[in-house]
């Protein structure tokens, strides 16, 4: 007689409550296949230019290789045996310890690699061989396009650049099958994991009708003038190009001076105030200054014919005009984020060679100016990808915020597109409430003419640096920039290097130049509130003639630039007068601050 105790019905209770989650896990994975099938059925063919390098890449890269077999072959013997020999000696290590029945791999002696931060990467025999493999592999591939001769310095730094994107994409990480922090979740929440994940990549696919964009950022946890960019202020202008908000003092007193900030339009302007402990503009206005802002359109096709004239004549020169009016001032201060301080060098040198003082001083956040070295982003600043964009927009009108959102993502891919997808997709997680990162998916796009003048006038051609830059009548030359400049520069920066900022401040024709360095990157460098204590600065009062001398002399200071700007600032500023309420008769409030251009369009 058999007899069933209460811990064999317990066990079979649990066993089909497992099997019966698990089918119905995999019938919503089904379910969710299909919606995933027709959600890339949506998709949208773009320009191939804007898929990825001209074959020129790689041909010029299989040939420069192949040159090197031919002259040089004791090299490529050379690495080609160091990796086999790695290879072969760790599969040896790992059999003999198999053999001998450890369950264990060979001691690793490799370097820490946040992308396998799970202990299984290091005590699971299975997961440590393909992790050191990969590495192996990822060296050998590095080693190897660093090694090439044959070709000169943009092209051998495009060549490195997609071998990277492969090198990166490729990491066991990336995939189910070799990733054990997404299996073992798999296995413990009998499948739900897979299915979250499944959701949250066809939820993606449908936003971008199609395409693959990665959500960094919980969409529904910020709401953009409530607890996000929420310094209190009001629109005071509006035209085509942008609207004018003026911020509501803090302070009995102000300087005379206005300040007018003109962010990039390649993002929001709300980078400056995602909260209140970190808001710059929120601390501006506390230091007693009357502040406004400009908070650029988000232009569709209809706006084709915008070029960088557009946004010179109808954006900075008609909003310098406007706060004069509403202030009762002859003079602004005027800072230029990134591109915004591109254009604002051009700018000066117009107002200068028309003879007009509008501008008192200039500040320049992470701006080049000179692209003869524009860093990083030179890999995609080729004729292929500027042929795919330019031939884009002239089918679109404007080029898809979409496109400029994965180049930027894939200047930093394993933060910003591998690790944030193994979360999202693989381990079915939700992304966080991150302010900026929710601030980094509010992208924008841009017009037609002005995005092919950029790249094709200033990118390439460096036209600015070379004073051969024609626009409203003008030729313009960065000598012609003679008002006093403060420019911050971030020491980590991957899209606006430091030194190429140098470069740029170096050739101003200004007799007074401050030239600061922050520590850290080209958002987190400038966004670096007093009250945080993080990243420090460099200083040096000395001559801007070398780039690495200057920064080898400079002097380094703990904490915030913040504090140092406004010293410069407030010598520029005018004395106090009665604090200023947004907006005049002529001038009336047409809505409170963040506008109706920074809300993203439904």
């Amino acid at each position: 007689m058999t007899m069933t105790t209460k811990t064999d019905t317990s066990d079979e209770v649990d066993n089909a409550e497992k099997l019966a989650r698990l089918n119905a896990n995999l019938a919503k994975m089904d379910e969710l296949s299909k919606r995933l099938i027709a959600a890339m059925g949506q998709r949208k063919l773009a320009d191939p230019g804007l898929q990825g390098p001209g074959n020129d890449v790689y041909v010029k890269a299989a040939a420069a290789y192949m040159a090197e077999m031919m002259t040089n072959p004791s090299k490529i013997i050379e690495q080609q045996v160091s990796y086999w020999g790695k290879s072969l000696k760790h599969y040896v290590e790992a059999q003999q310890a198999l053999a001998q029945g450890k369950l264990e791999p060979p001691k690793d002696k490799g370097p820490s690699d946040r992308r396998f931060k799970s202990e299984l990467w290091d005590s699971h025999p299975y997961f440590n061989f393909v992790k050191q493999q990969y590495l192996f592999s990822s060296e050998a591939i590095t080693q190897a396009m660093g090694d090439l001769d044959g070709l000169n310095p943009t092209e051998k730094g495009r060549v490195s650049f997609f071998a990277r994107q492969i090198v990166d994409m490729l990491s066991p990480a990336n995939f189910l099958g070799t990733n054990p922090d997404a299996l073992s979740k798999a296995v413990e929440t009998d499948g739900e994991s897979l299915v979250k994940g499944l959701e949250n990549l066809v939820h993606d696919i449908e936003a971008n009708s199609g395409d693959l964009l990665v959500s960094l950022a919980d969409e529904e946890a910020f709401q953009v003038g409530q607890n996000i960019a929420a310094t209190e202020g009001s629109v005071v202008f509006r035209n085509r190009m942008f609207e004018l908000i003026q911020y509501t003092p803090t302070t009995e007193k102000v300087h005379a001076t206005p300040l007018v900030i003109f962010p990039p339009w390649i993002n929001k302007f709300y980078i400056m105030d995602l909260k209140p402990a970190n808001s710059l503009i929120k601390w501006i206005v506390d230091q007693g200054y009357t502040l406004f802002i400009v908070s650029w359109v988000n232009p569709d096709e209809t706006y084709a014919d915008v070029g960088i004239d557009t946004y010179v004549d109808e954006g900075y020169l008609t909003a310098i005009s406007e706060v004069k009016k509403i202030t009762g001032e002859d003079q602004v201060n005027a800072v230029g984020y990134c591109i915004a301080g591109t254009t604002l060098a051009m700018v000066l040198g117009l107002l200068e060679k028309r003879k007009d003082k509008s501008v008192k001083s200039a500040t320049f956040f992470t701006t080049l100016t000179d692209f003869e070295d524009p860093g990083e982003m030179a890999v995609f600043l080729d004729d292929d990808f500027v042929d795919g964009i330019e031939r884009q927009v002239a089918q679109k009108g404007f080029l898809h915020s979409f496109f400029m959102s994965r180049t930027f993502s894939y200047l930093r891919a394993n933060d910003l597109v591998y690790a944030p997808a193994i979360r999202s997709y693989m381990m079915g997680e939700a992304p966080p409430a991150f302010d900026l990162l929710f601030w980094n998916g509010d992208s924008t796009n841009l017009p037609g003419r002005f995005v092919v003048e950029y790249l094709r006038w200033l990118c390439q051609d460096n036209q600015l640096a070379k004073g051969e830059l024609k626009i409203l009548g003008e030729t313009l030359s960065l000598k012609d920039v003679k008002v006093p400049v403060c420019a911050i520069a971030c020491e980590t920066d991957h899209i606006a290097a430091w030194k190429g900022s140098f470069r740029g401040v170096k050739q101003l024709g200004s007799r007074s130049k401050t030239f600061i360095v922050s520590e850290s990157g080209h958002v987190a460098g400038i966004i670096n509130p007093p009250s945080k204590k993080k990243y420090g600065h460099y200083t040096n009062d000395g001559p801007m003639e070398d780039d690495d001398t200057w920064f080898a002399e400079a002097d380094y200071h703990e904490g915030s630039w913040w504090p140092r700007w406004e010293g410069w600032l407030r010598g520029r500023s005018g004395k106090k007068v009665a604090a200023r309420a947004p907006g005049t008769k002529s001038h009336p409030v047409l809505g409170e601050a963040p506008g109706s251009y920074v809300i993203p369009k439904k």
